[in-house]
């Protein structure tokens, strides 16, 4: 495994051309695509195909990390999915080149086993890095230190069996102390994300150089790389986000189509035929209440295609008849009021692919976007 700030003199001359994303994943190409860790969607052929392509595929580890959970078998299955999808079951002491795994800390009970139970896992089967995301406040705010289980814990662990970590972030002040405890990918997420974040933010116009800056000053002693997610969905928004400062961008609603991944029929059909995703998508705790999911602590919340169950919501209906409807519905087969997590750039994408080939058309509508931008600076 490559641990971060390892390279020789030598490596490093000859990488200079290149970002530190790329130096530490060698299989990347520019622009760097990144498929987000989506729980029960991002499997390990999808993260796979998206390796293969030149991306980094992120694999879903889930929250439950006790001993014998079932969310630990699914990830050990995975991680051997997409070793064997990249030809690599023969060569166990590989690493998997440009996959990582995705872990949700809000599970105050589990995380404490993230380093007995989950690292075994990640060292057994190798990725190259680890995203970690939503660890509790009140948790990291009443721990020792040292405790187990805090995100600087998690981190030194990881760091220590030379993985590269990423920290997604909401806010300067979340990447602030992301790297303080160490994180060497900020993942800056604005408010325009699919599925699960900060309650309170801004989008990545913002976000993202304001945490570029920030870790210029602050940080000037070791690279922090920033890498841009929420509401880029095509090869445009990938120039954006690499104009505000980002070194790499995510995607995770682009990527919920893509053939090999984990998403539902009735799921691809609401994101395939939504448009206008500033009107049609909404960010709200009302979807973890309805889905009556309670581990996600109250500063992070969702954004969720708009369906029956939030226009009632909306409307005043009584939340104990809504849940009523939800149930019953869910119970006779009818999707309609389940909960189908999507950003606001979900209007621009319109067909079903293979990852790689996600991948590879992100990458030459990026490179001919940027030729057009050229044309300004002439």
């Amino acid at each position: 495994m490559h641990f971060p700030g390892h390279s020789s003199k030598k490596e490093e001359s000859a990488q200079a051309a290149l970002t530190k994303l790329n130096s530490w994943f060698p299989t990347t190409k520019n622009p760097v695509i990144i498929s987000a860790p989506m729980y029960l969607i991002a499997n390990g052929t999808f993260a796979a195909e998206v390796s293969k392509a030149g991306g980094i595929g992120f694999v879903a580890g889930g929250s439950d990390f006790r001993p014998g959970s079932s969310h630990l078998t699914a990830l050990s299955t995975e991680l051997a999915s997409a070793r064997s999808r990249l030809g690599l079951t023969d060569r166990p002491l590989t690493p998997l080149p440009g996959i990582g795994v995705g872990l949700i800390l809000t599970h105050t009970i589990s995380v404490p086993y993230v380093t007995d139970t989950v690292l075994p896992i990640l060292i057994e089967h190798s990725p190259q890095a680890v995203w970690l995301f939503a660890n509790d406040p009140d948790f990291e705010s009443s721990s020792e230190p040292s405790a187990k289980g805090t995100a600087k814990q998690i981190i030194d662990a990881l760091h220590a069996s030379g993985f590269v970590v990423f920290f997604q972030v909401g806010t300067v002040k979340d990447a602030r102390k992301a790297a303080a405890d160490g994180a060497d990918v900020i993942v800056a997420q604005g408010i325009d994300a699919g599925g699960h974040q900060l309650a309170t933010g801004s989008g990545i116009v913002s976000l993202v150089p304001e945490v570029r800056d920030m870790l210029d000053r602050e940080f000037k002693d070791r690279e922090v790389v920033v890498v841009a997610a929420g509401g880029v969905a095509d090869g445009r928004g990938v120039v954006g986000a690499l104009g505000l400062g980002a070194e790499g961008v995510v995607l995770g609603t682009r990527f919920t189509v893509a053939v090999e991944a984990s998403t539902p029929e009735f799921r691809r059909k609401v994101i395939l035929e939504t448009n206008d995703g500033g009107l049609n998508t909404v960010k709200s705790h009302f979807h973890d209440q309805i889905n009556s999911n309670t581990i996600w602590h109250n500063v992070y919340d969702g954004r969720a295609v708009r369906n029956a169950s939030y226009d009632d919501h909306a409307a005043g209906v009584p939340f104990e008849e809504n849940h009523k409807k939800f149930k019953e519905a869910a119970s006779s087969g009818d999707n309609s009021r389940a909960v189908t997590w999507s950003g606001t750039a979900v209007g621009l994408i319109k067909d079903q692919k293979p990852a790689g080939d996600i991948v590879r058309e992100l990458r030459e509508e990026a490179k001919e976007s940027i030729k057009k931008i050229q044309a300004f600076a002439a």
